[in-house]
């Protein structure tokens, strides 16, 4: 639990919240929802671009994709979670990375595990946020699963 970061401006536009204003807790429920994550047994609050998550999660990694999933939005440029994931957290969960111009999943999976070819482990990791590998931008936080 604790507070994560984000690029204010950098967040996916959604037709919801802009640089200057965060989207409302229901619309950052529903983008959450949008891309097959469990809200129900949430409460998310919005303080001008602080966005609180409270409740609890499946897993682990459900936990930190609905964080990057209400992070990644323009206008929200911190994320609070008090989320608690039904098992309990591996020691060995993943870690965030954010996206730097000139990036892309295999320079970030090099720098990250040594080889640029296990940059699926990166994409899959953030399905169903990322569509294709390829479609990464700056200030876009990503997450980086721990080498098995």
């Amino acid at each position: 639990m604790g507070l994560i970061d984000f690029v204010k401006a950098a967040g996916r536009s959604l037709g919801i919240g802009t640089a200057d204003a965060a989207p409302t807790a229901d619309e950052l429920k529903k983008e959450a929802e949008s891309h097959g994550l469990d809200v129900s047994g949430l409460d998310v609050a919005v303080d001008g671009d602080k966005v609180t998550v409270k409740g609890g999660a499946k897993s682990q990694e459900e936990k930190e994709k609905i964080i990057l999933a209400m992070g990644n939005v323009a206008g929200v440029a911190k994320v609070e979670d008090q989320i608690a994931p039904a098992a309990a957290a591996p020691a060995d969960s993943a870690s965030f990375y954010t996206v730097k111009k000139g990036d892309t999943l295999s320079a970030i999976a090099k720098a990250q595990y040594g080889d640029a070819s296990k940059y699926p482990v990166i994409f899959e990791a953030n399905k169903p946020m990322l569509k294709h590998p390829d479609k990464i931008y700056p200030g876009q936080v990503l997450r980086i699963p721990k080498q098995a």
